[in-house]
């Protein structure tokens, strides 16, 4: 009989989410404002500083998409995207009727190349259609290199969409994630570093942008007293129960932080000495990564490991793993999309694993993992 599932990141409730929820119930808030909406967003903002404005929603997905709206993204348009990265950074670029541009990664941060950002914003421009916005990712966690893409993105005057949504807690040079973009996006999926059950949230320097992402986020209602429309709207506020465990998640955030951060010292700890196998870190102190996924990559010149013989493995004794996320670039539905760079994403995809890294994880989840791994090194 196998021992219980060993997830890959699973959710973690601190106990005082209920408070908040039963609170809502209570007051018979349940609809998409309320108390607990307010709350959320006052506790995000105050957390993330930098004179930041939050708009909670539906999901991160949801974000971007307002984000793309907000940045009078279009049909037609054009939207540079890092291709290494789950398809929700890319899909919302397709809702606009906008083309996505997939730009490959650079191998310290496994984020957005800055190099092939710029190249393909000469070559877009040459054939006569200058991207009208970025989405760059904080993939795993860990910051892009923020100076060197805002420094591209400010020479050609072209926004950021600043995705966040692995992101949390991370921050560069103590400045957290989540407030470079010119809009930024958070998400609180069931398996990030803390959740609203589904859920995700808008952030900006710009309180009136904040204003219209809520107008946009609520059906865009005009002040009337009967039901009018001038704009087209969207179904995509968080709802007042699921803002209310966000309240409660807020208190255990910088402790789930502390507690990925710890399991990627466990990884570094095992694998420490193996040749061929290294566990993804900071490139420098500069960067702050909340390991919200502890990933490794293995170099089969030098082992005769390969990422799936290690995932099987590790399912044998019930244990989840995962490969990196496959570049969009990649994906059937992206085939005919524009692409700049090299293999950087691809040979990540193809090397790569994402490791059990949930805060919850216990001594005894621990030893089973080691165990699994002193058995195949």
């Amino acid at each position: 009989m196998k021992e219980n599932k060993i997830w890959l990141s699973s959710p973690h409730m601190g106990g005082t989410e209920q408070k908040f929820v039963k609170e809502a119930f209570d007051t018979n808030w349940v609809a998409p404002l309320g108390a607990n909406v307010d709350g959320f967003e006052t506790d995000l903002e105050t957390y993330l500083q930098e004179e930041s404005y939050v708009a909670v929603l539906s999901s991160g997905t949801a974000a971007i998409h307002l984000a793309l709206v907000l940045l009078g993204v279009t049909y037609g348009d054009e939207v540079l995207c890092q291709s290494f990265t789950f398809s929700a950074s890319a899909n919302p670029i397709t809702y606009q009727g906008a083309t996505p541009i997939f730009i490959d990664s650079e191998s310290d941060t496994w984020n957005l190349c800055p190099r092939h950002l710029e190249e393909a914003i000469i070559d877009r421009i040459k054939k006569g259609k200058k991207p009208k916005a970025i989405v760059a990712v904080h993939l795993y966690g860990m910051p892009y290199k923020i100076e060197a893409i805002n420094a591209v993105a400010q020479k050609y005057e072209i926004p950021i969409i600043e995705d966040s949504a692995e992101a949390l807690g991370s921050a560069y040079k103590e400045q957290k994630c989540g407030t470079f973009g010119d809009i930024s996006i958070l998400s609180f999926n069931g398996n990030k570093i803390i959740t609203t059950s589904g859920g995700g949230a808008l952030v900006t320097k710009n309180s009136s942008i904040k204003e219209k992402a809520i107008f946009l986020s609520s059906q865009a209602r005009d002040n009337a007293p009967h039901y009018q429309h001038s704009h087209i709207g969207y179904n995509y506020r968080m709802s007042n129960i699921c803002a209310g465990i966000g309240r409660g998640q807020m208190e255990v955030l910088d402790a789930h932080v502390n507690l990925r951060r710890a399991m990627n010292d466990f990884y570094q700890g095992i694998f420490n000495g193996v040749v061929g196998v290294s566990v993804f870190k900071e490139p420098t102190n500069d960067f702050y990564s909340n390991h919200w996924l502890s990933c490794i990559l293995i170099d089969k010149q030098l082992t005769n490991l390969s990422s799936e013989h290690i995932r099987l493995a590790l399912n044998e004794e019930n244990i989840e793993s995962r490969p990196l996320w496959k570049p969009m670039h990649l994906q059937p539905i992206f085939k005919d999309a524009p692409y700049y760079g090299d293999k950087v994403a691809e040979n990540l995809f193809s090397n790569g694993l994402c490791l059990p890294s949930g805060s919850n994880l216990t001594l005894k989840d621990q030893d089973r993992i080691e165990k699994v791994f002193k058995t195949i090194l």
